[in-house]
């Protein structure tokens, strides 16, 4: 009989999958749970569970356990909020009025009789911390009754997820050394897991119970929700708090800053470089900073005309020389005596001589050819430039003599030439002739064939580096623009903004004493800077200047469009950490991903920059962050305006 009905159902199988109208159950339309539940869920485990999938994941789920007798707001649980992968969920019921002041009561109760107990005893320490607590309780008790407080029970649970047990193990410790910090245990919910899992998911159901009593002050230190006001007593207003209304007022060479670095990303036509305008205008106006500015693309030539500064293009036509052999004189503070020297860091020019020499050699192709005994050969050839000139660590080294005789005296005394790309080429091609190592014979070779171009003797396209400079950058100038948008983009450009950072910091930066009261402040801004990270060289130094900049009271403002490139050249991760102000405008969605992963941004924000209007963006400066709505005055509009239709406008306008 069984076997009877077995047949006439594997025949009904049979019939069902041979008949095409009837729907076949793997086609059959999945519910939205089938479709994001994971494969399988594995709870044998007493201290962790493995969610089975494409990829296995562990997760292990925590109850916080004890919680410091005083909470602050919004520290008491940030670090959790703020830790790698984590799910937190916080179960909050209040408690009636009735029930607490029952509650209270037996407290204070069981406190006074433990208090009578203690001066029994004669323990006065016990006796007096007991009434401090009964004082306390009672406070509490009389604020419920007269409606200004209130008591919650809340439980607070979360969940640690990672790839590999190894590593929830590690991240187990790190969190819980975090959260120790600030007075807060947490437990793991051992042989619970399950339920604690189940506690955490979006299904209002919690399972473990594990509760805490917190009044209605300390209740609201639990929520992650802060309304930042990012600013400083002192600086310059950059724009509006758009959740409170207010102006903000930034600062960038603030104490409370570890550096005076800012980076500002943002999608093309977002406002970042009126944002620079703005900041640099105003802080000019009202707190004298001095800035200098590596355009890119020829934006700020205006904002020099407007400032009564000066701008200088840098062109193959112009007959503008910068050399990149300049050096000068600077002032170091001894750390122990206080005391203030004037040297010559020959070492360091020779480096950052080099390195710009070893991009030249490279090429737009950034050519494979290159390599260390290229370097040295480059290397040695310009620190006995240097040394054929005389010029060593004695700043007098940098002036001529006076009838042989040394003067230590430099007023009115007549600077040396400097060495040039050019008499660097002529002693290559000396020291190519005589020599006799054949492992170098190839790289003088090829040194001698690329380096053609930049010499103004041989009629180079780029040898607009090649000869004394034909202008210095004077002091006090509120702003100074290195005009170099009529550059080749693809590698001229990059080049020059490469030759002129070094250049700036010789002329420009090296000025500044390093006794934060007797220097200016000052602001070197690099527009585009994108454009430099295909090159080694050029990233350290930038990497190199971002950290010695502070020394000499001077900020390193990055502007670019492109953070993604940031983000994959790793070289370039020392110019975000070396800057404690980010300012982040309109963002493509290609780049919000990246900015999410770096800076830790929440999803409400990431929407926020992918959404927002020209002129809006977030604000962190150090732990603050603001939602910041920058919008210059009319007037400020007539020389920071960027769009060309807007300028036509204008134009037309005053006409008129």
């Amino acid at each position: 009989m069984w076997g009877q009905k077995r047949k006439q159902k594997e025949l009904e199988k049979r019939q069902e999958y041979n008949n095409p109208t009837k729907e076949m159950p793997i086609l059959k339309k999945q519910t939205v749970k089938e479709l994001i539940a994971p494969a399988g869920v594995d709870v044998s485990n007493i201290d962790h569970i493995e969610i089975i999938s494409n990829m296995k994941r562990y997760a292990r789920t925590f109850f916080v356990s004890t919680l410091p007798r005083m909470a602050t707001f919004p520290e008491l649980f940030r670090d959790m909020y703020m830790f790698g992968d984590t799910n937190t969920s916080i179960y909050i019921n209040p408690i009636p009025e009735s029930k607490s002041q029952n509650e209270l009561n037996r407290v204070i109760n069981e406190l006074e009789t433990e208090r009578i107990v203690a001066a029994d005893r004669g323990n006065i320490n016990r006796q007096s911390t007991i009434t401090q607590k009964r004082f306390e309780t009672e406070q509490l008790r009389d604020e419920i009754a007269a409606g200004f407080n209130k008591l919650y029970e809340a439980s607070v649970i979360t969940t640690l997820f990672a790839y590999s047990l190894q590593e929830l193990d590690k991240m187990t410790r790190l969190l819980s050394t975090e959260m120790s910090k600030s007075l807060v245990g947490i437990k793991t919910a051992w042989a619970m897991q399950e339920e604690a899992f189940k506690s955490n998911l979006p299904l209002m159901e919690n399972k473990i119970g594990k509760t805490h009593v917190f009044d209605r002050r300390s209740m609201g230190t639990v929520f992650p929700f802060t309304s930042s006001e990012v600013g400083h007593e002192t600086g310059v207003p950059i724009g509006f708090n758009k959740q409170t209304g207010l102006p903000i007022l930034f600062d960038n060479f603030h104490p409370s800053l570890t550096n005076y670095n800012m980076v500002i990303f943002a999608k093309s036509g977002a406002g970042k470089s009126v944002t620079m305008k703005t900041l640099i205008s105003r802080s000019y106006t009202l707190m004298g900073i001095e800035s200098l500015a590596l355009d890119a693309e020829g934006e700020y030539s205006i904002v020099a005309e407007s400032l009564g500064g000066i701008n200088v293009v840098l062109s193959p036509n112009s007959k503008t020389i910068i050399n990149l052999f300049d050096i000068e004189i600077e002032t170091v503070k001894d750390e122990i005596t206080g005391r203030e020297r004037s040297v010559i860091n020959v070492e360091n020019k020779v480096e950052d001589v080099t390195q710009a020499l070893v991009t030249m050699a490279k090429g737009s192709t950034r050519s494979q050819e290159v390599n260390e005994l290229t370097k040295q050969i480059i290397a040695e050839t310009v620190y006995e430039e240097y040394q054929a000139k005389g010029i060593n660590s004695n700043p007098a080294s940098l002036y001529e003599t006076k009838d042989n005789v040394k003067d230590i005296n430099l007023l009115g005394r007549q600077k040396k030439l400097m060495p040039t790309i050019g008499s660097w080429y002529k002693r290559l091609e000396a020291k190519a002739k005589v020599n006799e190592n054949p492992d170098y014979k190839f790289h003088y070779s090829y040194l001698l064939k690329v380096m053609k171009q930049y010499i103004r003797e041989f009629d180079g396209q780029m040898a607009y580096f090649d000869g004394q400079s034909t202008f210095e950058l004077l002091e006090g100038a509120p702003f100074i623009n290195l005009d170099i948008s009529q550059l080749e983009e693809r590698f001229a450009r990059p080049l020059a903004q490469q030759i002129l950072l070094s250049w700036i910091w010789e002329k420009y930066v090296k000025k500044n004493s390093e006794d934060r009261e007797k220097a200016k402040k000052k602001r070197v801004l690099v527009d585009e800077a994108w454009m430099l990270l295909p090159y080694t060289e050029a990233v350290d130094f930038l990497n190199t200047m971002a950290r010695r900049a502070r020394k000499r009271n001077v900020s390193l403002a990055i502007i670019s469009q492109r953070f993604q490139d940031f983000y994959e050249k790793q070289e370039a991760q020392a110019v975000l950490t070396s800057s404690d102000t980010k300012l982040f405008l309109a963002q493509d969605k290609s780049e919000i991903e990246y900015l999410k992963e770096v800076f830790k941004l929440s999803e409400g924000e990431a929407n926020f920059l992918i959404t927002c209007f020209r002129g809006e963006g977030i604000l962190k400066v150090g732990q603050d962050t603001a939602i910041i709505q920058i919008q210059p005055t009319q007037k400020e509009f007539e020389f920071v305006e960027t769009n060309l239709n807007n300028m036509v406008k204008q134009r037309k306008k005053q006409e008129m």
